[in-house]
């Protein structure tokens, strides 16, 4: 039986092991979502548990395809998140219509879409048809904190 408080989608996020975190706060000057229209747009985030970067590096070198698939799926939860405290509830998600994928890659690292693919395949189990979406993939030299790696995500709401 579903908590009075929890949404389908929070439900299905418990079936599948994952609790909705609180927003990450910004390590700079930005907000974690805005919407426009009836779509929703989250900054980049981080994969940040509890506040903190659980692993850090460049992908290729001291963090593996793997692991880093592992981190793009905590970013995507994470943007779920922000999504949630800017619409409400994330019932009202139609689709999400894109991800945007940084990965920070060693020079001979050539796997970012492999690594996004943790955020890609999570959005399908969790909204099935709903969570299939357009996507980038890009490799770029450092980010923030010295994540591994950052996810944007768009989504359409009603």
């Amino acid at each position: 039986m579903q908590e009075a408080n929890s949404s389908r989608v929070e439900a299905r996020l418990a079936e599948l092991g994952h609790e909705l975190p609180a927003v990450a706060k910004p390590v700079a000057a930005y907000l974690p979502a805005v919407t426009s229209d009836n779509y929703v747009y989250t900054s980049g985030q981080l994969p940040l548990i509890k506040g903190e970067l659980t692993v850090a590096g460049k992908v290729g070198a001291e963090v593996s395809t793997e692991v880093a698939a592992q981190q793009a799926q905590v970013c995507a939860l994470n943007a779920l998140a922000a999504i949630k405290a800017e619409i409400g509830d994330l019932d009202r998600i139609k689709r999400i219509v894109k991800v945007v994928g940084f990965v920070s890659s060693d020079p001979t690292f050539t796997a970012q879409p492999g690594v996004i693919n943790g955020a890609s395949e999570f959005f399908g189990e969790v909204f099935g048809d709903a969570g299939l979406h357009a996507r980038s993939a890009v490799g770029v030299a450092a980010l923030p904190l010295d994540a591994p790696v950052e996810v944007e995500v768009i989504a359409e709401f009603e």
